[in-house]
């Protein structure tokens, strides 16, 4: 069964808890870090993207990584940050213009990720495994979120909420298009066993979000194993967990940086020999998919492309006994197309294929290509998230960047020290 642990968490002193917290660093490039950094040189974006202050400097020198444990202890030392007095736990609200989300923040053994107690559905990069595993020791510290799923058992989802509205807020923050975050530390021993009890009728939980923290939180654990320098706290993870029912699932959209030999007029030949490619006009650039014109039945899926200044609907057959992963759309793109086509055979670590999460406007696709930074995107369709979870019952692994969930969480509105 699931067990999770309180810890003493470190926040932003109340003078700086509104500046401090930031986006999660995969989500901005180094560039969009530095302009955020230009106007709040306080953001925790100097700790987990400290290369957007090294213009010129690779992402994986040793100086940004020592840059990054420079700046964390920096904001411990001055008073910016501090940590809590005792172990808790910590409910957090997320109010978006339509929704609440709430979801605890916890602790988790890396030995429930090893036995597969905490399940995964996506691969990893092998770049981003590498980086956050070296950003995990050069800080000491799980400086973002591993967003993880449960199904509720009954009530559970419930009883955080109930909790939220009798604990007080100990952090807040607005964060963009005003969506407001807020902590609410639990630190009443009756309520935290409570709590521990609670969760002990939870049989797994599921990664929808830091694959690449988790796996690398756990190459911590284990180097520090190996070291004889483990402690309690290094062999636990931070984590925040939701009821499965109680978040949202976007696609994640591809970007391809060139069609290799072929002319677009070879590649969309190509395409038309594997199924139906027709260009399509009316595309809502402020949204974040494209409703299919062809309706997605049982023997047809339908995916959407964007070649430089025009989007396309591609249909394609479907084939008998497909399974799980066969049947995602994303697998289709990667061995039908991507790798035969392409030749992008390694989608966790060929540099022509990147991604982009789909909770993003269209306009960033169109933007992207448009400005010849890429030659082609592709926009898919949601997964439902009981497919998500039924792919991790079975052991499955789902090609990288398969989902987007929502709700999004900040990094530095708490850390969890190793030591």
């Amino acid at each position: 069964m699931v067990q999770i642990h309180p810890f003493a968490g470190v926040r932003a002193a109340p003078a700086h808890a509104q500046a401090i917290p930031s986006v999660p660093y995969d989500v901005v490039s180094a560039a969009e870090a530095r302009a955020v950094l230009a106007e709040n040189p306080l953001s925790f974006l100097s700790v987990i993207r400290s290369d957007a202050d090294l213009p010129g400097v690779k992402p994986d020198d040793d100086r940004v990584y020592a840059l990054a444990g420079e700046r964390f202890r920096a904001l411990l030392a001055d008073g910016l940050m501090l940590q809590d007095p005792s172990p808790g736990f910590y409910l957090y609200e997320v109010a978006t213009c339509d929704r609440i989300f709430v979801g605890i923040v916890a602790c988790v053994e890396a030995g429930d990720y090893e036995s597969g107690l905490i399940r995964r559905h996506e691969q990893t990069r092998y770049d981003k495994e590498r980086d956050r595993t070296r950003h995990i020791e050069a800080v000491n510290a799980n400086t973002g979120l591993v967003f993880l799923l449960y199904r509720d058992p009954g009530g559970l989802h419930a009883r955080l909420e109930q909790l939220a509205r009798s604990v007080p807020v100990s952090a807040e923050v607005t964060a963009d298009q005003g969506v407001r975050h807020r902590l609410h530390r639990v630190d009443d021993p009756a309520a935290i066993e409570a709590l521990e009890a609670t969760f002990g009728a939870v049989d797994a939980l599921y990664i929808a979000d830091g694959h690449h923290r988790a796996k690398s939180a756990v190459a911590v654990a284990e180097a520090r194993r190996a070291a004889g320098t483990a402690s309690v706290e290094s062999e636990r993870f931070m984590a925040v967990l939701f009821a499965h029912e109680r978040v949202r699932l976007h696609g994640y959209s591809r970007l391809v940086t060139d069609l290799g030999a072929l002319s677009p007029e070879a590649w969309l030949r190509a395409l038309r020999a594997i199924g139906t490619v027709e260009p399509i006009e009316g595309v809502d650039a402020h949204g974040f998919h494209v409703p299919p014109r062809t309706p997605c039945t049982g023997d047809r899926r339908v995916l959407h492309m964007y070649l430089p200044g025009q989007w396309y609907e591609l249909s394609f057959p479907r084939e008998q006994d497909e399974g799980l992963i066969r049947g995602l759309d994303v697998q289709f793109l990667q061995d039908r197309v991507l790798d035969p086509v392409l030749g992008i055979s390694d989608p966790r670590g060929d540099p022509r294929l990147q991604y982009l999460g789909g909770a993003k406007p269209l306009s960033r696709l169109i933007e992207a290509v448009d400005s010849g930074e890429f030659a082609v995107a592709f926009a898919l369709q949601p997964l439902s998230i009981a497919t998500v979870l039924d792919c991790a019952d079975a052991g499955l692994v789902m090609p990288p960047k398969s989902t987007w969930f929502e709700p999004k969480v900040l990094s530095g509105f708490v850390v969890h020290l190793l030591d």
